[in-house]
């Protein structure tokens, strides 16, 4: 089917509706009978499918015997829908986090084991988006995609505060990867630390995730399956980790 016509439904419109429109795309100006011998829409139908397109804003109706649609711009139609989509998403993810984090707060021993490098990934930018002041990090690895993901969460919260420590380098995928210069262009403050092979990113002293992951012989390169992400929503155990790494911090600072 039609990708454009998918679309078209998934924006509330029926199939019928969505020919029409998609018809009268191409014709800019006809009749009902026009459109109805072009897109295959029955005659009994037509009329009531232009009527709901009309009070949807989709096609401007014109007097006359007969009656002329006219179609409204794709650009002005899909762009207003956007807008109302984007606003509903919007104001999902507010009601909804409020109740997503209202149950949390309730919940007897947050701590959860989360298994696979995605899902690790997937938890850390979660985290990100919904910090709301601070994010600091250690990083002592990177898995493969790991930085692209999280540089892009960065640059969405962009006034978030972040500060890094990071080993100066790590392995992904076989290659010698400089930490320092992945996150130097991404509005971070990054310092060069003597980070362990673990992985700490904590938010606003209220959350935060532990990964580990076993490593190669060489101990060059991660082993994927073997990845585990520990996160804590117990805000003391956040708190005093991120005490410790802001010590840390401003003793990088001094050197």
């Amino acid at each position: 089917m039609n990708s454009n016509i998918e679309m078209l439904k998934g924006l509330g419109l029926t199939m019928y509706e969505a020919q029409a429109y998609m018809t009268l795309t191409s014709l800019i100006s006809a009749t009902a009978a026009e459109i109805s011998d072009k897109s295959e829409i029955p005659r009994s139908k037509i009329y009531n499918v232009l009527k709901r397109l009309v009070e949807k804003n989709y096609i401007i109706v014109e007097d006359g015997r007969p009656q002329t649609y006219n179609v409204k711009s794709p650009v002005e139609v899909l762009t207003r829908e956007k807008e109302i989509i984007n606003s509903k998403i919007d104001d999902g993810i507010s009601s909804l986090t409020n109740i997503y984090e209202n149950g949390m707060s309730q919940v007897q021993a947050p701590i959860w084991r989360i298994y696979s490098v995605e899902k690790i990934i997937s938890k850390e930018v979660e985290i990100i988006e919904r910090a709301k002041t601070s994010v600091n990090m250690r990083i002592g690895f990177l898995f493969e995609g790991e930085s692209e993901a999280l540089i892009k969460a960065f640059k969405r919260k962009n006034s978030l505060e972040v500060n890094i420590l990071a080993s100066p380098t790590c392995y992904i995928a076989g290659k010698r990867v400089n930490i320092i210069e992945l996150f130097k262009d991404s509005n971070v403050n990054i310092k060069k630390a003597d980070i362990p092979f673990v992985k700490v990113l904590i938010s606003d002293s209220k959350e935060m995730i532990h990964t580990y992951t076993k490593f190669s012989e060489d101990k060059r390169n991660v082993i994927p399956e073997t990845a585990i992400g520990i996160w804590n929503k117990y805000e003391d155990v956040a708190r005093n980790y991120d005490e410790r790494f802001l010590n840390q911090l401003k003793k990088t600072k001094n050197k």
